[in-house]
């Protein structure tokens, strides 16, 4: 039967989000119901936001959720009503072309729940933000995409890993291996970046260079495992890194901002044959004019993270066990918490660079 609850809706790209009431339908074959416990406020809820991704509005925000199973549909054998877990976008389909080679972290045919969620002012279906809405008190989604973690771990802290954080990690970890003694710089000290930096240090990196223009984000670069940092304003950071290696340039870069510019210093910033790899998300429009001869000289390559590379059956688990060891700082990344009706300002707190992650606590 269906039931009664609220979310944080857009209905049209650039206005406001608003906290309206939604209806949620059973959970169907292979999908759950969960009641969410805490949602992170990511950057990619704004762009969702402001319509660049797509324009299938209205959307139900949110995809970064922690909470307890409160249904299961059919067919549902791997979760039970009470269990504790976190929602992932990604969800292996285990039988794509990717997945049939042994490859789930790029499964092209990822599972979700159909849309079970309708505002209640005028019964229009909701699309919920990369297949999950997380800003809400219950949502839907695929028993593929609810992974059980360790209680440990708690609600505002463990959403972080349905996104950001993993994304980071698992740039560092898996898209890039960073080697044990190796160079490392982070474009962009924001909660992907710093989570990238986070990554370097659990993979001993000797060296983890954090490069932004703003000043509360370099030292938050420092606080999560930064040995240097480079202020971007006063100087060019590409040579900055060079004089921090002796005239060599790093083994590994990173870009977790999405601009032209930041991947060009990122791609120079290598040593010869190093590994450049971007994760943050361009605008549609950016286009890259790369010097061929220079790219070809320098060797080594350029990467693309989706999704940190990661297997959330995997990785949240682990992730959320480092956290209870003292060995993944994920009380640091959490900036503010907020309540379900304050995400218009977490938005606008998040575009001045002031927080690492707002985190909605239900």
């Amino acid at each position: 039967m269906p039931i009664t609850g609220q979310g944080v809706v857009s209905r049209v790209a650039g206005e406001p989000a608003l906290l309206e009431e939604i209806i949620i339908d059973d959970p169907g074959p292979g999908e759950v119901l969960v009641r969410i416990q805490a949602s992170g406020v990511c950057h990619t809820d704004l762009h969702y936001k402001l319509g660049k991704i797509s324009d299938q509005f209205p959307y139900l925000l949110g995809h970064e959720g922690a909470g307890v199973v409160e249904a299961v549909g059919p067919g549902v054998e791997s979760l039970a009503e009470g269990d504790y877990v976190v929602l992932a976008w990604r969800a292996p389909c285990g039988r794509c072309r990717f997945c049939a080679l042994g490859q789930p972290n790029l499964c092209s045919a990822s599972l979700n729940a159909e849309p079970r969620m309708r505002t209640a002012r005028d019964n229009i279906t909701l699309s919920p933000a990369i297949g999950i809405g997380t800003f809400c008190d219950r949502t839907v989604v695929s028993a593929v995409q609810a992974v059980k973690v360790p209680e440990t771990c708690p609600p505002e802290q463990a959403c972080l890993l349905g996104c950001g954080v993993t994304t980071g990690i698992g740039a560092a970890l898996y898209t890039a291996g960073v080697r044990r003694g190796s160079t490392v710089a982070v474009y962009g000290c924001g909660g992907i970046g710093c989570s990238v930096i986070m990554g370097a240090k659990i993979a001993h990196a000797s060296r983890i260079i954090g490069v932004d223009i703003q000043p509360n984000k370099l030292q938050w670069a420092k606080e999560f495992g930064a040995t240097d940092v480079v202020d971007a304003t006063q100087g060019d950071p590409v040579q900055a890194i060079k004089e921090l290696t002796g005239g060599n340039g790093v083994d590994y870069s990173f870009e977790a901002v999405g601009t032209p510019q930041t991947l060009l210093q990122a791609l120079w910033s290598r040593d010869l044959a190093g590994t450049c790899t971007l994760i943050g998300v361009p605008d549609p429009t950016m286009v890259v004019d790369l010097p061929m001869l220079q790219f070809f000289g320098l060797g080594g390559s350029l990467r693309v993270s989706w999704y940190g590379d990661c297997l959330p059956s995997r990785d949240f688990p682990m992730l959320a066990g480092w956290y209870s060891q003292g060995q993944l700082d994920l009380d640091r990344v959490v900036t503010r918490t907020i309540g379900i009706g304050e995400t218009e300002e977490a938005f606008e707190a998040m575009e001045r660079g002031e927080t690492l992650r707002s985190v909605i606590k239900l």
